[in-house]
C-alpha cells in the first residue's frame, strides 16, 4: 500500500531507539564502576561491557526484525548475512579507549541496513546525553530536534575533525582551517557533521561497517554527504567490511574538500591513508 513502507521504518525507529536507549544506560551504568578489559586483534580494547550490550542488542533487535541478519564488533562474523536482504550493523560501545578512560565521547552505533544501504539508525552517547535517531528518506533528529549540515563550500574557517596525520596535510593545503579536536568515536566524530557541531569530518585507513553504517544515514539525511575521497557512496554488507579513508560533510563543502585532497600530487590518497580511525 502506499505510504506503508514509510509507517514501517518509522515503527521500527522508535522500537530500535528504545533498546539503543537502554543500551546505553546499560553500559553508563557499568562505567561507574570498575570494568574488566583485554585487547583482541590488531591491539584493540574490548571490555565486558561491550560483550553485554552486544548480547542485549543482539536479543532485542533480533525480536523486532526476526529476519534480518547480524553484522556486529563484538559477534564473530557469520557468512549468512551475506545473502541475507536485511541486517543489523551493530557497534555496541564505538570508542571503547575513551569508555574505559572515563571520557564521554563513545556511543552505541545500530543501523538497520537494506539492500546495502542504512534504512534507520540510532546513535547514543550517554554520558554527554545526546540522541541520534534517522529514518532513510524522512527525518534526522538530535535529542528529538531535526538537526542539518552545514551549507556552503568554503573551507577558510571550516571546523574539521580526523586523524593527525591527514589534518596536518591538509593544512598545509589550507592554511585557514579550523583543527578541532578528535572525537574517539568515529561514529561521533560523523554525527558532529550531521549536526552542524563540525563542518567536515574524517576517516583513516581502517574504519568498519559498524563505526560507520548509523552516522552514513545521519549525515546523508542531514543533507551532507559520506563517501570515499573518489565520491562513492558506501554499500554494507559485503564480505569484508573494512573500508578506506572517507569524508564526510555538507554537499558543497565535501565537493570541495574533494577537490582539494584529490588533485594534488602532495595530497594523494596512499599517502593520507592512516590506519587510526
Amino acid at each position: 500500500m502506499p505510504g506503508s513502507e514509510p509507517k514501517r521504518l518509522a515503527a521500527t525507529a522508535q522500537r530500535l531507539a528504545d533498546v539503543v536507549r537502554s543500551a546505553g544506560a546499560l553500559a553508563l551504568e557499568a562505567s561507574r564502576r570498575p570494568v574488566r578489559s583485554w585487547v583482541k586483534a590488531q591491539n584493540s580494547p574490548v571490555s565486558e561491557v561491550d560483550i553485554a550490550v552486544d548480547a542485549l542488542l543482539k536479543a532485542r533487535l533480533t525480536a523486532i526484525v526476526p529476519e534480518a541478519a547480524w553484522l556486529s564488533e563484538e559477534t564473530e562474523d557469520d557468512p549468512a548475512r551475506l545473502s541475507a536482504r536485511r541486517v543489523w550493523v551493530v557497534d555496541p560501545i564505538d570508542g571503547t579507549r575513551a569508555f574505559l578512560a572515563g571520557r564521554a565521547d563513545w556511543t552505541v552505533s545500530v543501523a538497520l541496513v537494506e539492500e546495502g544501504r542504512p534504512v534507520i539508525a540510532a546513535l547514543y552517547a550517554p554520558a554527554s546525553e545526546e540522541f541520534f535517531l534517522a529514518v532513510a528518506g524522512a527525518s534526522v533528529t538530535r535529542n528529538g530536534l531535526a538537526i542539518r549540515a552545514s551549507a556552503g563550500e568554503a573551507l577558510a574557517g571550516a571546523r574539521i575533525s580526523g586523524p593527525k596525520r591527514l589534518l596536518d596535510q591538509l593544512v598545509s593545503a589550507a592554511s585557514d582551517i579550523v583543527i578541532e579536536p578528535r572525537v574517539h568515536s568515529l561514529a561521533l566524530r560523523l554525527a558532529r557533521v550531521a549536526d552542524n557541531t563540525l563542518d567536515a569530518a574524517f576517516a583513516g585507513g581502517n574504519s568498519h561497517d559498524w563505526d560507520l553504517a548509523a552516522a552514513d544515514l545521519l549525515v546523508h539525511e542531514a543533507g551532507g554527504a559520506l563517501t570515499t575521497l573518489e565520491g562513492a557512496t558506501l554499500s554494507y554488507n559485503g564480505a569484508t567490511p573494512t573500508r578506506g579513508m572517507l569524508v564526510a560533510a555538507g554537499r558543497q563543502r565535501h565537493r570541495a574538500l574533494r577537490t582539494l585532497l584529490c588533485s594534488s600530487d602532495a595530497h594523494r590518497v596512499d599517502d593520507l591513508a592512516n590506519p587510526a580511525g
